[in-house]
C-alpha cells in the first residue's frame, strides 16, 4: 500500500488501525506491540506520555486512553507500524500539497482549507469526514510539503486519578 493510500484512509476513517482518539492503549499494543520510543509531554508531569511507532505518535492519558494521534511526514523516509508487531513499513516522504489533494479528491474525500492553521510558511487543510488536519510547510520558492497529519481530539475528560489503577 502506498503512503498516500494510507493517509487517505486515515483521513476518511479518523484512525490508523487501532490508533484512534479515545481508544484504549491496550488495544494499540495488542496490534502494534510495544512502542518503539517513549517520552513525556511535559517535564514536570509523568502523564500524558508520548508513545511512538516510528512516525506514528500517540499521546496517552494517565487513564490509558489515546488523546492525540499524529503522523509525522516531514522526514525523507516515513516509518509506520505494520500488522506485524515490531516490523515497520517505510515510505518515501516529500509529499506535496498537490499530491495529497489529488489523492483526497480521487478517493472522494472532501476537504477545505484550514484558515487558522494557515499562516507564514505554513498551509493547512481539514478533511471533512474525520476532521483530520494536514499541515504543510512551505520552503521559499518551493511547493508546500506535508509536515504532519493530526487527528482531532475527543475532549477527553480523565476519570478521577484516585480511582485509577497504576501500570
Amino acid at each position: 500500500m502506498a503512503i498516500l493510500d494510507i493517509l487517505t484512509e486515515v483521513a476518511k476513517t479518523g484512525r490508523w488501525g487501532p490508533a484512534v482518539t479515545g481508544a484504549g492503549w491496550d488495544g494499540v499494543t495488542a496490534v502494534f506491540g510495544e512502542p518503539w520510543d517513549v517520552g513525556t509531554v511535559s517535564r514536570s508531569d509523568e502523564w500524558p506520555r508520548l508513545f511512538a511507532y516510528g512516525d506514528l505518535e500517540l499521546g496517552v492519558c494517565r487513564c490509558r486512553k489515546i488523546i492525540l494521534v499524529c503522523i509525522q511526514t516531514w522526514r525523507d523516509v516515513i516509518e509506520l507500524p505494520s500488522s506485524t508487531p515490531g516490523e515497520p513499513q517505510t515510505f518515501p516522504g516529500a509529499l506535496t500539497y498537490q499530491d495529497v489533494t489529488r489523492a483526497l479528491d480521487a478517493a472522494g474525500c472532501p476537504w477545505q482549507p484550514h484558515e487558522s492553521l494557515t499562516f507564514g510558511d505554513q498551509r493547512a487543510l481539514t478533511v471533512l469526514p474525520s476532521g483530520a488536519d494536514f499541515v504543510f510547510e512551505i520552503a521559499q520558492g518551493a511547493e508546500p510539503l506535508l509536515n504532519v497529519v493530526g487527528l482531532p481530539g475527543d475532549s477527553h475528560a480523565c476519570p478521577d486519578p484516585s480511582r485509577r489503577t497504576t501500570t
